[in-house]
């Protein structure tokens, strides 16, 4: 369990994991079914509004995220910025260096910025009363007080279902590196993206940073967030790459071309912290967020977009195995905070 300067991961990751789902109309009604303090709604209600930084969903469904906030808590606007989780964190040591408050919640993909957040007593001491609701999968994962996991996702090999025959999808991570998909293979970027971040870490430990050098060779097509080689993919101007699970079959489920692969060599988990700045602007509506983003309620919008909620008690992602049938592989908060800046500045180095 993390403390100042903890880590956010266990030594193990439990089997026991309980997910949810729902259809997609309840996205625009109130649930209804969140604890929260009547005192702290109505002071929610008299701010009005809360601003939103995040990285661990898409565009689209950050906004419908907020709408359906917006319907349970009348009254209640919710402003979405919606960036990579490396951008969001910039943006938000910016507002903090020049003493301009703009973020109420904040939600990355990259664990290592909740430590370097607390270090620099960035983030507001609270308690959710939902948080007693978290999964046996992702407790222990929480800094009490000040962050907890309110998504994951495991970053593992997506292709073209179209345009790749099954017998020629890659199975391991090394089978990205075959000639063969030379020019034609996708990736993010982990300067951009959190996710993509805490992925080249677990792969430097796994085969050395030689890996990433004969993936050079190949020519990949490297975007920035961890959702661009979806795009790539969708259109065909490549055929295999690095994914999010959730997005991926997220994007499957509208009729696009993809399949989703888990490595023989191991899924990379990504866990998704949110927390609130010490400094938020609109700190009940921020309260009142952050403890729906741990109800029933947001774990079944979740579900409806293919992303693994942290409240248990909900039955599996469609379309994703279960995690005991998975291989699994993590990398806790210590290292993140450590690894990360090292591995950008190798990637560009490496890519350009």
């Amino acid at each position: 369990m993390c403390q100042r300067g903890g880590s956010w991961m266990p030594s193990e990751i439990t089997r026991r994991t309980a997910l949810g789902g729902l259809t997609s109309a309840a996205l625009a009604l109130p649930g209804g079914r969140a604890m929260a303090d009547p005192a702290l709604e109505e002071a929610a209600r008299k701010e009005g509004t809360l601003t939103w930084y995040v990285a661990q969903v898409d565009s689209e469904t950050a906004e419908k995220m907020g709408r359906a906030f917006t319907a349970r808590y009348p009254g209640i606007k919710v402003s979405v910025i919606r960036t990579t989780g490396q951008v969001a964190f910039e943006r938000l040591s910016q507002d903090i260096k020049n003493n301009v408050p703009a973020c109420d919640v904040f939600s990355t993909t990259d664990v290592g910025h909740i430590p370097a957040l607390r270090r620099r007593n960035a983030l507001m001491q609270y308690v959710p009363p939902e948080a007693t609701k978290i999964s046996a999968a992702f407790q222990g994962l929480e800094d009490p007080g000040y962050a907890y996991p309110t998504t994951s996702t495991l970053m593992l090999i997506i292709a073209n279902s179209d345009r790749v025959k099954a017998e020629d999808m890659p199975k391991s991570w090394a089978d990205l590196l075959d000639p063969k998909w030379r020019g034609r293979v996708a990736f993010g970027h982990p300067g951009f993206s959190g996710y993509v971040g805490v992925w080249t870490v677990q792969m430097r430990k796994l085969y050395g940073w030689q890996w990433f050098e004969k993936l050079a060779a190949n020519k990949p097509r490297v975007g920035r967030s961890g959702n661009d080689p979806i795009s790539l993919l969708n259109a065909g101007e490549c055929l295999v790459g690095l994914g999010p699970l959730s997005t991926t079959l997220l994007s499957a489920s509208k009729g696009n071309p993809l399949q989703v692969i888990y490595p023989t060599d191991g899924s990379v988990v990504c866990v998704g912290p949110s927390a609130i700045p010490a400094a938020a602007p609109h700190p009940n509506a921020a309260k009142l967020f952050l403890n729906w983003m741990l109800s029933e309620d947001f774990a079944q919008l979740c579900i409806d977009q293919r992303i693994d909620p942290a409240r248990g008690g909900m039955p599996p992602v469609p379309g994703a195995r279960p995690l005991d049938q998975v291989k699994l592989l993590r990398v806790g908060t210590d290292e993140l905070v450590k690894a990360v800046p090292e591995v950008i500045e190798q990637w560009r180095e490496t890519f350009g």
